[in-house]
């Protein structure tokens, strides 16, 4: 088979390779023989064959082992860079204006002025790429050039890790890291297991095991280097927990049945060999066919709210233009057929048929080209970038405990932090610390631990231990023996266990803790010491859990007395349907609420005895099943479920995950915030609920109201999902903090039938409770949540998790005992829940204030020039001639008024700490109050404003006869710079050094630029500037500008400040007098004395349909509909209101 799936008969290098190929039965029928009896090639079902130590004889066209993480090479580097930035439309259109600029006959000024900005942007842009991949060639290299140890020829030899081919044999010496996908077939472990590291991989620090197949138990690392056989794997993919294949070895090693492949007996690239001495393996996926080189990869770039914003504006200020130009096109046309002619020394050209249609229309356009800002994305990418550093600098979100800073991996969505609306998030390490604790137990109808709370501690459970009870010796040997964790035996002598799940390492030292201690496990031997005796268990099979089964199994011989056991542990409703047939159960159920109800996480164990042909019968089909590489996981679990029965219940346990510290506030001061919280979690309905009640998701009785959307079949999950939205949709006197509560079943029938009307129901509900959900299912949730246009969060700390943070608006990952699997793939790794508070709070709303500023502020000083350009054109003639010179606007857009502006990144309005105490000041985010055409339209208004005082200024003063027309331009493009400082300035709620700098140190710089500019006589400004500042009227003009420009935006914003203050405002006030505090109640008050007319501060339901109608009176964004039938006015931006025509509604599936 070629490496894209075409069968084809396998070379034969041999005959003995020939007699075997033929004779293979596990091949599915690839070479068969039709109704003639003539061999033919059947359509194949594996996806690669690799066939050991042989790729000189067999030349598969697979990839060798060279990494390229690279983006470019030095060929590709111009054209493709040039082709992904003209890829946006804005780039486009710049280049556009650029070319038609080199036009003669149209351009109004030098093309420098477009080219030279362009070009800058262009090659800002460029030289960041290739910094970036220079830095990824670098790392490639060094992976591809460092030294392995490979068979060649049944001898071990140096090459480099590039130079790897599927199918070599790889030696590995402890420590080593693994260059490429391996099956292990060989370690200096006796009993075939080595330990390996995966932080790299999936950020888990604990030590796993892999284990050789059972056909390469017993060879020796001789035999080793002269193996020969054959591995059928699928293609190529990034799921780094599966791997399904089958192994068969050639002659004269084995001449047996195929042997199946598992991820446990596998070695993946970037993992590190631990604590053992050597190991080898067969090389299956190389280069970037790995699962770690699949899984690399863009992830696709997320949309902000604030750029989708922009991006509409950008479409606005588009459509004005062309609407400016055809105006001005046909007015100038009409002046030039009815002025021009009388006026012989304009000189125009000779005309063709087409000069009235194009040339004017096209003056002009380039004219106004500058309205839609070239440098806005450059400036807000350089601004993103700085909101992420903060972000990794912050002191305040470093995990102590753990040594782990935050880290914001995608740098250009942190002003969506500011505007969440709904966090989804998972329970088990996300919550709580993922420290399992055993607390109490319940084993045959008997509670321990319920008085004292620590069943460890109970006297009557050691008694029985003492006394040898036989259901609670097999209630501790179950917890012992069903797992995979692993003894390690430290130093001191002392057993340290080593798992992969929490639970397990929880069950395991319990028993430990009650004298029933797993002190071995070596190969497939189990040794477990009980007071002084030593008993041996043999492991036959185990049963993995998975999240369909909910439950693992582990099939053992007891070396005692050759009985066939089955071990099995799982949640309630994975092991008490499979009871024995009139076994007591009740008990044991009532455990379950009981410990339910506590908030403690519940198992359930169960063992039955296997009859030996009943084993011997089962062995057969599990492992046809495990041999199978369509449907494995199928086929598997139908397998299972054939031997998980009967089973004698033997109790439960209830293990306790406490919640991290700082989690009930937080969620209590977000939702005061107005985020409404969805858990998402695998465990029982009855811990889910109390873990979030705990937590503040919801208020307990009679303030908080649970609704439950339960059901077998589809009826009945139809009925209680209208129950729950009838209920949702009443209007009461004294509305109820409302959840509702769904288990995976039933969410599974909803997202599938009733769609619609769940979507309905998230819409009126804050806060959500869904209990047995797995992985898939919390992606569906976000992504139903995305369609109803809410801003979503999704976190997590689990590699369960990744796909719900992937789907989510935003990913948040918390660096837990988990792994880093969940953080790597987030936009946002923290240490812990709390963090989160900070997170959005701080960094989310100061980004999205500091980037609504610096947007409308970039299009603001772009119009404001342009405004300036119109005007003058109507003074001369409609003609489309530019009043400033190239180098003037060139460095207007690129510098002057570019750098004092990037300064806003330092900008506070309110300090951390009052944000942090008034956290309902963050529905000014969500409602988008600072960014949305009201506030457009104010920034729009001010810069066609402040064109005309600049412009009827400096014509009043400078528009006579001994006046030149550079020096009227160096007037007008003066008081435009002054009017920049002061704009920006005003704007500014905090200074620092830097800001002051920035700011009034424009002003040197741009006399000094001028100053050297005007003493150069080739410029075409000579004198100009020396001339001005010896006038005083220059001066005088300045401050006139000033005064008349800023004047009654100064009178607006003191009238707002004073007398129609926002709950912003006052909290200004307060900081500012330094006097205390005021509450949110008290805010609010003020508000209803002195703006009566404007939003309250508690939030109203939005409406998203007709026949929705929340119950909560503090739905999130509600304050858009309150704002809705507010006015704006042009010179207070920061305070427009929204138009009510700018609501939002879902979009149902």
């Amino acid at each position: 088979m070629d490496i894209n799936g075409e069968a084809r008969v396998p070379p034969s290098p041999s005959s003995l390779r020939q007699k075997f190929i033929l004779c293979l039965p596990f091949y599915y029928v690839i070479i068969q023989r039709d109704e003639d009896h003539k061999l033919y090639v059947s359509p194949p079902i594996m996806k690669r064959f690799v066939y050991i130590n042989e790729n000189e004889a067999i030349k598969d066209p697979y990839c060798d082992n060279r990494i390229s993480n690279r983006k470019y090479t030095l060929l590709n580097f111009l054209p493709k860079n040039l082709w992904e930035q003209f890829r946006r439309f804005m780039n486009q259109y710049f280049l556009l204006i650029a070319c038609l600029q080199l036009w003669p006959l149209i351009t109004p000024v030098n093309p420098a002025s477009t080219w030279g900005p362009l070009i800058f942007i262009f090659a800002v842009s460029a030289t960041k790429e290739a910094w970036d991949d220079y830095n990824r060639y670098l790392s490639d290299k060094q992976a591809n050039e460092k030294e392995i140890w490979v068979v060649k020829d049944g001898v071990r030899k140096h090459i480099q890790a590039q130079d790897i081919h599927v199918g070599d044999v790889v030696w590995l010496r402890e420590n080593d890291e693994v260059p490429c996908d391996l099956i292990l077939i060989g370690t200096s472990d006796p009993q075939g297991i080595c330990y390996i590291e995966t932080s790299a991989l999936d950020g888990e620090t604990d030590l796993k095991t892999r284990v050789i197949p059972s056909a390469c138990v017993g060879l020796a690392s001789e035999q080793l280097q002269r193996i020969k056989g054959v591995i059928e794997c699928p293609k190529p993919d990034k799921d780094i927990r599966r791997f399904d294949g089958n192994l068969r070895l050639f002659p004269p090693f084995i001449d047996n049945d195929l042997c199946p492949l598992t991820i446990n007996n596998t070695l993946l690239q970037s993992c590190y060999l631990r604590n053992t001495e050597w190991a080898c393996g067969v090389s299956v996926y190389t280069g970037n066919e790995t699962k770690l080189g699949m899984s690399r990869g863009i992830p696709e770039p997320k949309l902000t709210a604030v750029d989708a914003m922009i991006d509409k504006l950008t479409g606005a200020i588009f459509l004005f233009q062309i609407v400016v130009v055809i105006v001005l096109g046909f007015a100038g046309n009409i002046w030039k057929d009815t002025e021009a002619r009388q006026q012989w020394y304009v000189m125009y050209p000779e005309e063709g048929p087409w000069y009235e249609l194009l040339i004017i229309p096209l003056r002009f356009e380039l004219l106004c080209s500058i309205m839609i800002p070239i440098s806005i994305k450059v400036s807000l990418d350089l601004v993103k970038s700085l909101y992420a550093k903060f972000i990794d600098w912050d002191e305040e979100m470093y995990d102590r405990d753990t040594n782990t800073p935050s880290h914001a991996a995608n740098t250009a969505i942190s002003e969506d932090l500011g505007q969440v609306e709904y966090i989804l998030t998972d329970k088990t390490g996300t919550l709580t610390e993922n420290k399992m604790l055993f607390r109490r137990c319940c084993i045959n109808g008997i509670f321990y631990g319920n008085e004292s709370g620590d069943a460890l501690k109970d006297v009557e459970l050691l008694n029985a231990v003492s006394n040898n009870v036989p259901d609670v010796i097999r209630f501790l040997t179950v917890m012992a023996l069903c797992n995979t964790v692993i003894p390690i035996r430290s130093d001191n002598g002392t057993i340290l266990y080593k798992a992969q799940s929490q639970d397990e390492e929880a069950l395991v030292n319990a028993a430990a803790c009650l004298h029933l201690v797993l002190i071995g496990r070596n190969g497939n031997t189990l040794d477990i010491k009980f007071n002084t005796s030593i008993i041996q268990y043999e492991i036959l099979d185990i049963l993995e859990f998975t999240f369909d089964r909910k439950r693992m199994s582990v099939v053992v011989k007891d070396c005692q007395n050759d009985k066939i056991l089955l071990f099995s542990k799982g949640a309630d409703e994975a092991i008490f349907p499979h009871a024995r047939s009139g076994q007591q159960i009740r008990t044991s159920v009532e455990a379950v609420e009981q410990y339910s109800q506590l908030g403690l996480r519940t198992l359930c164990l169960g063992w039955r005895e296997l009859e030996e042909d009943e084993y011997r019968e089962w062995s057969r089909m599990f492992k046809e099943a495990s041999s199978t590489l369509v449907d494995r996981e199928w086929k598997l679990a139908e397998v299972c479920q054939r031997l998980e029965h009967d089973f004698e219940i033997l109790g439960v346990t209830a293990i306790e995950d406490r919640l991290q510290d700082g989690v009930p506030e937080t969620i209590e001061t977000l939702r005061q915030a107005g985020i409404n919280f969805w858990m998402l979690t695998g465990d029982k309905q009855n811990t889910a609920i109390q873990i979030a009640l705990l937590c503040n998701f919801i208020s307990s009785e009679p303030k908080g109201q649970l609704l439950f959307i339960n059901g077998k079949t589809e009826d009945e999950v139809l009925r209680s999902l209208e129950r729950v939205l009838l209920t949702m949709r009443i209007t009461t006197t004294e509305p109820k903090d409302m959840a509702f509560v769904v288990d995976g079943w039933a969410l599974e029938i909803v997202l599938k039938h009733y769609r619609e009307v769940f979507t309905e129901l998230a819409i009126l509900s804050r806060t959500a409770i869904c209990c047995r959900v797995t992985p898939s299912q919390k992606a569906q949730l976000v992504e139903l949540l995305k369609s109803c246009d809410y801003r979503t969060l999704a976190i997590g700390d689990g590699g369960n998790d990744v796909r719900m943070i992937q789907q989510a608006d935003i990913g948040v990952g918390i660096s837990g005992r988990e792994g880093l699997q969940a953080a790597r793939a987030a936009d946002y790794s923290i240490g812990k829940f709390r963090f989160l508070k900070r997170l959005i709070l701080v960094h989310g709303r100061y980004s999205y204030n500091r980037t609504a500023f610096l947007s409308q502020y970039s299009f603001y000083k772009s119009l404001l020039i342009c405004f300036i350009q119109i005007l003058f054109s109507l003074f001369s003639g409609v003609s489309g001639t530019s009043l400033f010179n190239s180098v003037s606007l060139m460095a207007y857009n690129v510098f002057y008024t570019s750098v004092p502006v990037l300064t806003s990144v330092l900008d506070k309005d309110l300090s951390e700490k009052t944000v942090m105490q008034h956290p309902q000041i963050l529905f000014y985010c969500q409602a988008g109050r600072l960014l949305n055409p009201s506030t457009f339209a104010g920034w729009f208004g001010r810069s066609l404003y402040h064109a005309l005082v600049v412009f009827l200024v400096s014509v009043h003063v400078y528009a006579n006869e001994k006046c030149e027309m550079e020096e009227m331009s160096m007037v007008a493009l003066s008081g435009c710079i002054w009017l920049q400082a002061f704009v920006v300035a005003l704007e500014m709620n905090s200074f620092t050094i830097l800001q002051h700098l920035a700011i009034w140190g424009n002003f040197t710089a741009f006399y000094a630029i001028n100053c050297i500019v005007s003493a150069l006589p080739s410029a075409g400004m000579y004198t100009i500037m020396f001339r001005l500042a010896r006038q005083p009227s220059y001066w005088i003009t300045m401050t006139l500008i000033v005064v008349i420009g800023m004047g009654p935006v100064l009178a607006l914003k003191y009238f707002r400040y004073t007398y129609r203050s926002s709950a912003i405002n006052l909290l200004q006030q307060a900081e500012r007098s330094r006097s205390p505090f005021f509450s949110i109640g008290n805010l609010e008050s003020q508000l209803k004395s002195t703006e009566k007319d404007a939003a309250s501060l508690s939030p109203q339901p939005k409406s998203r349909s007709p026949v929705c109608e929340p119950l909560l009176a503090d739905s999130p964004t509600a304050i858009r509909r309150s704002i809705g039938s507010s006015t704006y006015d042009f010179f207070q931006p920061s305070q427009s209101r929204l138009s009510s025509s700018y609501s939002r509604n879902y979009k149902s599936k």
